[in-house]
């Protein structure tokens, strides 16, 4: 086995246990799960966005995103409005009620993570970080890991 190897088992470990825990949080306190609230988050941050933001966003593809919307619109939580120039497509915007969960949602996400990674020391983290954009930056300017 390669040097690699290891690491990237360990960064799907890591990924996946604090999505778990933070979604579990959120779940708890607000009623809706991480996959929920990243939607919610580029819905609101993206101007006029549409399901293939999202999808070029998260690397899904474009029926999982569509379903996930659909089911945010049966929460109340986002809308589908006409696009202005592209009568074929919609924008997405969200409701009073999306932008008050995202709102509610945020400093849960934030303090959970925070705890977390508590135990990493801050110039660990920070390396991480960097280490970690510069190979999504990497990937995604490739290409690499999108659906389809």
């Amino acid at each position: 086995m390669s040097h690699i190897t290891p690491i990237f088992i360990d960064l799907v470990r890591v990924e996946t246990r604090l999505y778990n825990a933070v979604s579990a949080r959120l779940r708890a306190e607000q009623g809706l799960g991480l996959g929920q609230f990243e939607f919610l988050e580029i819905i609101d941050r993206v101007p006029g966005c549409r399901v293939l933001d999202i999808v070029g966003e998260v690397a899904i593809t474009v029926g999982a995103v569509s379903k996930a919307v659909d089911r945010l619109v049966a929460a109340g939580w986002c809308e589908r409005v006409a696009h202005p120039q592209d009568r074929r497509s919609s924008v997405l915007r969200l409701t009073s009620a999306g932008e008050e969960r995202l709102s509610a949602s945020r400093p849960i996400v934030e303090s959970e993570l925070a705890a977390l990674a508590a135990a990493v020391p801050p110039g660990d983290l920070a390396r991480i970080a960097s280490t970690l954009a510069d190979l999504r930056a990497t990937l995604e300017a490739g290409a690499h890991g999108r659906p389809g």
